[in-house]
């Protein structure tokens, strides 16, 4: 609709001019741009970096490859964004995006107390599975994940902090976070490895912050572990690497009580 300018002042000529313009005030009070998340007592950037590149220096099977890591909180919104190379060319561009999906999933799907990882998720969303068909739903806000400027993702100020991505992700590298009083405050996302190492660098990160007084799970040992058999299990990742990738999968350290 065209905006034709007027000088009338009377309250029928101001109620004309708001909708030949367009205008919309509900609109603008629901804008997600406008958004002010709670991240409190989930990891801050700093944080989120120092813990994420002492996880992916440990060993952690796959191709020994730079990772992304993204935080959300109870809500899905994004709260940090981090990655462990020396710049953002360092990891798989892809992977930022990825990381912040696997976020959301492990969130969305996760109860007070279940927790699911996404790891967990693969057999059941396979054709005939029990979840089938929930890789399509709640998908990627393309305009938050890919907005710019590109030179600051991966920093504090990253695009995505403060949007809601979305995006359903339904192999290794998701996990809810759980705060000491057991509280589901949030979850994180790894990406930029091969799905059993994002797993592994995820959970990693994750103790490192004590955010996993994990209170059940569907996993080995009744919690979100991953598992390797089952029906709530993912493939394993490299050719004839089953054995050493379970070996990562028993050392790495049990969840708090």
């Amino acid at each position: 609709m065209r905006f034709h300018p007027t000088f009338h002042t009377g309250a029928h000529s101001v109620v004309a001019i708001v909708i030949a313009a367009g205008f919309s005030l509900s609109a603008w009070a629901g804008d997600d741009e406008n958004e002010r998340p709670s991240c409190a007592g989930l990891p801050t950037y700093a944080q989120l970096k120092t813990a994420l590149t002492g996880a992916r220096n440990a060993s952690n099977g796959g191709f020994n490859l730079d990772m992304w890591g993204s935080v959300v909180n109870r809500d899905g919104v994004v709260c940090a964004v981090a990655f462990t190379g020396s710049n953002r060319a360092s990891q798989w561009p892809g992977s930022r995006v990825i990381s912040a999906q696997k976020a959301y999933t492990a969130n969305a799907f996760s109860l007070p107390g279940l927790a699911l990882s996404t790891a967990n998720l693969y057999s059941a969303v396979q054709p005939g599975g029990s979840l089938f068909g929930l890789q399509e739903s709640n998908p990627v806000d393309t305009d938050n994940a890919y907005r710019g400027p590109a030179q600051n993702w991966g920093a504090p100020n990253d695009p995505m902090v403060g949007k809601r991505v979305g995006g359903i992700n339904v192999f290794g590298g998701g996990l809810a976070l759980y705060n000491a009083n057991k509280q589901l405050i949030g979850a994180i996302g790894v990406s930029g490895d091969s799905s059993c190492a994002d797993h592994a660098i995820a959970w990693r990160t994750r103790s490192t912050l004590f955010l996993d007084y994990v209170p059940g799970g569907v996993g080995p040992g009744g919690v979100d572990q991953l598992s390797y058999s089952g029906p709530w299990s993912q493939p394993h990742c490299v050719p004839d690497g089953a054995a050493a990738e379970n070996a990562v999968v028993t050392n790495l350290p049990a969840t708090r009580k």
